[in-house]
C-alpha cells in the first residue's frame, strides 16, 4: 500500500508536468482538479458529519491513519494542533506589533481554554497595551483557536516573576465523556501519538496505545475486570495501575487527563 510520502510525490510529479503546458491547457487541468476536490470535500464533509452523530469512535479510528488525516486536514475538516495554530496567529500579528516597536510572547498555555501572553517593547508599559491585546492579539488568536476563550496579558512590571512553560507541552481536547463506553477503551490519534482512553464510571485514564511487548495497538484487546489483554500476544495490563501482569517491571505509558464539563483533555508532550 502506498504511503503518504509516495502519494504526495506522485502529485508533485504530475504538477511539474502540467506546469510546462501552455496556459489554456493548465486552466483545463486546474479546473478539473478543483471540480474533483470540491466533490471529494463535499463527500468527506457529509461522512464526517454522519460519523460525529452516529459513531464518533469510528471517526477517531479513521483519523488515526496518516493518509486520512492528511486529506481531512487539506480540506480543513480537521484542525492542526493547538500549538501550531497559536504560533500561526502570533506570527500573523507580529509584523503589526513590530511596526510599533513592540512584540508579543506566548508565556503559557493553560488548559483547557486559556493562554497567557506578554507584550514587550513600547506596548509593554503604555496605557494602550490592554487595548492592543484585546483588539489585535485576542481577535487573531480566537480566529485560529476558537476553543481559547480567555487570553490574559501577564504582569509586565519589573518585579513580576514569569514561569514560561514549554510550548511543546500542552492540553488537547480529545473526546467527549459519553464517547467512551463505560468499562471499555476508546482509541484516539493525538497528533503523532496514538492513545486510548479507559473509562470506569466518572474516572477516565489515558495510556499510549502500544503494548510494551512489541508496540502493537492495545485498543482491540479484550477488557475485563479492569484488565486489558493484547489481542496479538496476550500480554495483560492492569488499567488502574498501568502495570503489566505478564512481565514484571513493565508498564504502560500514561498521560495526564482532565475533564471539564463533558470534554476530556489530555496533556500532550510534542
Amino acid at each position: 500500500m502506498d504511503n503518504l510520502e509516495n502519494l504526495i510525490g506522485d502529485i508533485q510529479r504530475f504538477d511539474a508536468i502540467i506546469s510546462e503546458w501552455d496556459e489554456s491547457q493548465r486552466c483545463v487541468a486546474v479546473g478539473l482538479q478543483r471540480a474533483i476536490e470540491s466533490l471529494h470535500k463535499a463527500a468527506l464533509t457529509n461522512l464526517v458529519r454522519s460519523l460525529k452523530q452516529d459513531n464518533i469512535s469510528a471517526l477517531y479510528n479513521a483519523v488515526d491513519d496518516e493518509i486520512v488525516y492528511a486529506v481531512l486536514l487539506y480540506h480543513n475538516l480537521v484542525k492542526p494542533p493547538l500549538s501550531e495554530r497559536i504560533k500561526t496567529a502570533l506570527t500573523e500579528i507580529r509584523p503589526s506589533l513590530q511596526s510599533h516597536d513592540s512584540d508579543v510572547e506566548l508565556v503559557a498555555i493553560k488548559p483547557p481554554d486559556r493562554i497567557d501572553v506578554k507584550l514587550i517593547g513600547s506596548c509593554s508599559n503604555c496605557a494602550s497595551s490592554t487595548l492592543t491585546l484585546t483588539q489585535l492579539v485576542e481577535q487573531t488568536v480566537k480566529k485560529y483557536c476558537p476553543e481559547i476563550s480567555n487570553i490574559v496579558a501577564v504582569n509586565n512590571s519589573p518585579n513580576a516573576t514569569l514561569t514560561p512553560i514549554n510550548i511543546n507541552s500542552y492540553w488537547m481536547g480529545v473526546a467527549n465523556v459519553n464517547d467512551i463506553p463505560d468499562n471499555h477503551v476508546l482509541a484516539v490519534k493525538l497528533e503523532n501519538q496514538n492513545i486510548f482512553l479507559y473509562r470506569q464510571g466518572n474516572n477516565i485514564i489515558c495510556y499510549r496505545n502500544a503494548c510494551s511487548h512489541l508496540g502493537l495497538p492495545l485498543d482491540k484487546g479484550k477488557v475485563e475486570n479492569d484488565i486489558i489483554t493484547c489481542a496479538s500476544h496476550q500480554f495483560r495490563y492492569d488499567l488502574k495501575t498501568a502495570e503489566c501482569l505478564t512481565v514484571r517491571d513493565v508498564s504502560l505509558q500514561s498521560y495526564e487527563v482532565r475533564v471539564k464539563g463533558d470534554k476530556v483533555y489530555v496533556k500532550v508532550e510534542k
